[in-house]
């Protein structure tokens, strides 16, 4: 699903053999062998598209219009794959904070198995060895690139899960099972790279709305979708019906341009950790810049005096914490329109600026019949409306977050403007700086708000 990831026959320990002259052909023969019916309206084309592969319209297309539907037994998932039979009886054995080793499992069996029938569709796959994904940088390039961000954090949990799971679960099962498992498919690099693999082009069904308090569904490979590239502003969506899996166009669509599928409201950051790439500015419409919640906390403290102050604004911070509003872990978000996380942050300047009296009346209530008053909706147009206290400390709180980047906005503002600079630098720098570029822009509009 990766908008940057260029596609070409897999690459690393399971490649072997000649690679397919014509991959598409290929392909598009397997799709009408296990009945993954295209519309006659669209091409899988590397020509017109954004990067590498994509899918295009040939002729032009109304909302509505199905563009393929792909039926669910040309799905790869730990259930179709060959091996699906042994992967549940050991489901038990196969558990995990991801939740994905049975579909990665299925997948390193089946990229050696030498007549998989899958091959075609690998044969599409982005090269492994090749992925743009951060968690493939040199670690001083991420932490240099993206300081501040919140990826480099992101990615070093991803990282330490990644070798754990390998080492704990994934290699003893391949060991325990040679023959389903050739040597060449046990490295933990081939299977980081197939993890980047299932977070940027695997799907994952939603749960029923009575099915909400279920585990999550296990993710699936599904040819064809995850040809689409990612838009915000996206012209097609995948329909999930009992027989199969439906792609239909949700914009007109003229002939000869792409069509786009989305991945859901990503902010940039999300986009480059996931999928690795973004969307420039101000493309992203879900862009959005996180403050820590920590980072509130250590604004507060700095306008404490005594140690009377300190020690009840600690307090405060407990109570936020057992109303379940803030955690050492989690963040304030804030995207280009709205606070996502509204009533969180409103309930944290509430409780971290009322008067003591009112805190102790509050914390008696247990938070409880408090009327929440017009003037602190936390809206952002509203901002400039709030109490002034509150004002203070938000902006206090994303002068702190700024100082976080190792740069400024006008630094980011001059290599943008400057088109010649731009274009020399690396991609990864143009992925980053897009990334740093759309945070600020978020944090410098509260700080203009809060002034």
């Amino acid at each position: 699903m990766a908008t940057q990831a260029k596609r070409g026959r897999v690459a690393g320990p399971v490649g072997g053999g000649d690679a397919d002259p014509d991959p598409v052909a290929g392909f598009l023969s397997w799709c009408r062998q296990v009945g993954l019916e295209l519309s006659p309206k669209v091409a899988v084309s590397r020509q017109g598209t954004v990067a590498g592969y994509g899918m295009v319209a040939r002729e032009s297309v109304q909302p509505g219009e199905l563009l393929f539907a792909v039926p669910r037994a040309a799905l790869l998932s730990q259930h179709t794959c060959s091996i699906g039979g042994l992967l549940e009886r050991e489901r038990g054995a196969l558990q995990s904070q991801s939740g994905w080793v049975p579909l990665l499992l299925a997948l390193l069996h089946e990229l050696q198995a030498p007549a998989s029938p899958w091959s075609p569709y690998f044969a599409l796959w982005p090269e492994l060895g090749r992925l743009e994904h951060p968690m493939f940088w040199p670690e001083e390039e991420r932490r240099r690139l993206l300081q501040g961000t919140g990826v480099p954090e992101a990615v070093e949990k991803d990282l330490a899960n990644i070798r754990s799971e390998y080492c704990s679960i994934v290699l003893p099962f391949m060991e325990a099972h040679p023959d389903l498992f050739s040597p060449r498919v046990r490295s933990l690099e081939l299977y980081r790279q197939l993890v980047a693999l299932v977070m940027a082009y695997s799907f994952q069904e939603p749960l029923e709305e009575e099915d909400d308090e279920k585990e999550p569904n296990s993710p699936l490979m599904v040819p064809a979708a995850d040809i689409l590239n990612h838009l915000a502003n996206h012209n097609a969506n995948l329909e999930y019906s009992p027989n199969c899996l439906r792609m239909v166009a949700t914009q007109p669509i003229p002939k000869g341009h792409e069509i786009f599928n989305t991945y859901g409201q990503m902010a940039n950051w999300q986009l480059i950790h996931m999928y690795g790439f973004v969307e420039p500015y101000p493309d992203n419409t879900d862009d959005t810049a996180d403050i820590q919640m920590v980072t509130v906390r250590e604004a507060a403290l700095q306008g404490t005096k005594a140690e009377a102050e300190r020690l009840l604004l600690h307090e405060r911070w407990d109570f936020l914490c057992k109303l379940e509003m803030v955690g050492e872990e989690g963040a304030f978000v804030i995207g280009r329109e709205e606070v996502l996380t509204e009533e969180e942050l409103t309930t944290t300047l509430k409780v971290l600026c009322m008067p003591a009296e009112e805190f102790r009346e509050f914390k008696e209530k247990d938070g409880w019949g408090d009327n929440k008053r017009e003037d602190d909706s936390l809206t952002i147009t509203n901002i400039p409306n709030l109490k002034e206290s509150w004002k203070q400390l938000l902006r206090n709180s994303v002068l702190l977050t700024l100082q976080t980047y190792a740069t400024d906005l006008k630094s980011e503002q001059d290599l943008l403007s400057n088109k010649e600079v731009y274009t020399k630098l690396s991609w990864r720098e143009q992925q980053a700086l897009q990334v740093r570029y759309g945070q600020k822009m978020i944090l410098h509009q509260l700080l203009e708000l809060t002034t």
